[in-house]
């Protein structure tokens, strides 16, 4: 699945910007390429709000 930040991680909550940092997402417009594995799905929906994800 590829996930991209499309919001600004100030303000966020200290474990959902490690959230953001565990998927390889600093700065927005900032792109990865993870597995479609149900940990990555949690990591996903804690950080819904914030990201743009295409399966």
């Amino acid at each position: 699945m590829k996930i991209t930040l499309v919001k600004s991680l100030i303000g966020s909550k200290k474990d959902q910007i490690a959230t953001a940092h565990a998927l390889g997402l600093r700065k927005i417009g900032d792109v990865t390429e993870q597995p479609d594995n149900a940990q990555t799905k949690g990591k996903v929906k804690k950080i819904i709000h914030l990201i743009e994800v295409e399966a």
